[in-house]
């Protein structure tokens, strides 16, 4: 019997930047988004990470900050507070990104992160706390620490990027931004996509 055709996958890498560990008490800051690629029955298909990109910077939902999570971003709550859009409205934008990414591609969308976790935490919660409803659906993502330990057949506590053979690592640095840090691990999805595995580079 012939296996059956899904739908394909468009890849969407995501970033966010936090004040904290958790969402409700704490607030999502920024979020970037590169898309990555399109996967089918036939095989993955790279996009350019710079092509199809969305970033937005929202106005913090509460009083409460960890100072050290708010370090790393480089953020300013008292800015945000004065410039940063509604969260409503941002996720309403992203929502909307989203949709016109699958539909010009044909593909379902799947959530992408380096580690996913964090970031589908604080998505998925503000997705479902101020649009109703999520692209996504409740588990439409992808952890790309686990896809690197399955493929390199490795223990998943293991896995660190210092630890990954350099022709995986991407050419753009970290820097904390949520869209330069989007784009980055668009990179790293896409080496990860086409890699065939240990003591192999990719293509």
């Amino acid at each position: 019997m012939a296996a059956r055709r899904g739908k394909p996958s468009v890849y969407i890498s995501v970033d966010i930047e936090a004040d904290g560990p958790i969402p409700g008490p704490y607030s999502l800051l920024s979020l970037g988004a590169s898309v990555a690629g399109v996967q089918g029955d036939d095989g993955f298909v790279p996009a350019d990470p710079e092509r199809r990109t969305f970033y937005r910077e929202l106005r913090p939902i509460s009083e409460e900050f960890v100072p050290e999570a708010l370090a790393v971003s480089g953020l300013d709550r008292e800015r945000l507070r004065r410039e940063g859009l509604d969260p409503a409205l941002a996720l309403g934008q992203f929502t909307r990104w989203v949709r016109e990414v699958s539909a010009e591609t044909g593909a379902q969308p799947v959530m992408c992160g380096y580690p996913a976790s964090y970031d589908w935490t604080f998505l998925y919660w503000y997705l479902i706390r101020f649009t109703g409803e999520s692209p996504f659906g409740h588990s439409g993502c992808l952890d790309m620490k686990t896809l690197y330990a399955t493929k390199a057949g490795v223990p998943l506590r293991a896995v660190a990027k210092r630890a990954m053979p350099e022709a995986l690592l991407p050419r753009r640095r970290h820097t904390h931004h949520a869209l330069d840090d989007a784009v980055e691990q668009a990179e790293l999805l896409i080496n990860l996509m086409e890699w065939p595995g240990p003591g192999s580079s990719p293509r």
